[in-house]
């Protein structure tokens, strides 16, 4: 699957979407940013099930503060919906492979019930 761009107006509704969505917070001054690409390209190209978006941070600043981005490249995960990886500095693609795979095996169903436990 190609790359999608995000904004402040279809963030939302991309990482609600069913499935797993990976959103690569960037900037183009960024040189991490920069190396990580074509790593993260070429995850997006493998993994065609998978929604791989980018969401440029100094084109929208208002939603990377609402996110409290401090620092990127920022890599979030979502799963139907769900926050369930966030972390600051650009991977190896070994490692982001692993992380896609670790994903794929999460049982949302424990997933929801320790969010609403912790809720609680």
């Amino acid at each position: 699957m190609a790359l999608i761009d995000v904004t402040e107006d279809t963030f939302e509704a991309t990482v609600d979407a069913p499935g797993i969505v990976l959103v690569d917070c960037w900037a183009e001054w960024c040189g991490p940013c920069r190396s990580f690409l074509p790593i993260y390209t070429k995850a997006a190209e493998k993994h065609e099930d998978i929604t791989f978006a980018k969401l440029n941070t100094e084109e929208n600043q208002g939603l990377a503060a609402a996110l409290q981005i401090m620092s990127i490249p920022t890599l979030m995960i979502f799963r139907d919906g769900i926050l369930v990886f966030r972390e600051s500095g650009a991977l190896p693609a070994a490692a982001l492979d692993d992380l896609i795979a670790q994903v794929r095996a999460l049982d949302m169903d424990e997933v929801r019930r320790q969010i609403e436990a912790e809720q609680q």
